[in-house]
């Protein structure tokens, strides 16, 4: 019998993590280098409940950060934010040329078709259970993951996995894990049953990000290894 994903709606409440308020990779002049905890939004949300972020807690040192690309809350891991406007812009260029490489890695459930492959899937947010995204090849925005298998266990039924996203959609690397059959563990959005009760968080974490510093324009890169 087919597990039952878990609905949308389910009652959510903000609790993010305190302990360690803070963690840096790097910082200098243009930029700031953070490893968000899994829970912790990147930016604030619109209710006040949901003003504590990685975001509001940065500016508090550095009242002049800049968004420049986010991280689910759920998902853990290296996140660059810019000190300055044209920071902000150099790096916002990057993503939109594609040329920022991003690493994750994951626990998903269950074994994956190849032992490496690409999932090649366009999404589009699925109105009626949003924040869920779904598939969509009429309307979804074209969406590419490379994937590869580093481990497999049999005594689990799960696998660990590294994911390179060539595009950044929302939930992207969440729906193609579901799309293979193999949500990614803690999932509450789009796993089913056994995947969630699987582990207490998302088994989510952006271990590695590679790009050009927007000063020095030298190829720099951090990682972080992942909790899970």
């Amino acid at each position: 019998m087919t597990p039952t994903p878990s609905r949308a709606t389910d009652d959510f409440v903000y609790a993010p993590p305190q302990s360690p308020y803070l963690t840096l990779l790097h910082y200098d002049q243009d930029i700031v280098v953070a490893n968000k905890p899994s829970g912790l939004l990147s930016v604030p949300g619109k209710a006040l409940a949901h003003q504590d972020s990685l975001y509001t807690r940065l500016a508090r040192v550095w009242p002049d950060i800049r968004v420049v690309h986010r991280l689910d809350m759920a998902t853990s891991g290296v996140i660059v934010f810019a000190r300055h406007k044209a920071a902000q812009s150099h790096l916002s260029k990057q993503f939109q040329a594609r040329s920022v490489n991003k690493t994750y890695i994951a626990e998903v459930y269950g074994q994956l078709p190849e032992p490496q492959g690409e999932v090649d899937l366009p999404l589009r947010c699925d109105w009626p259970r949003r924040p869920k995204q779904m598939v969509c090849h009429q309307q979804g925005k074209a969406s590419l993951t490379h994937y590869e298998v580093a481990d497999y266990c049999a005594q689990t039924h799960s696998s660990r996995v590294l994911l390179h996203p060539v595009t950044g959609r929302s939930h992207q690397l969440r729906v193609h894990m579901l799309a293979l059959g193999c949500p990614i563990l803690g999932d509450r959005l789009y796993g089913h049953e056994a995947s969630q009760q699987a582990a207490a968080r998302l088994q989510l974490h952006a271990l590695r990000i590679s790009l050009y510093h927007p000063n020095s324009q030298a190829r720099i890169q951090f990682e972080c290894a992942a909790p899970f």
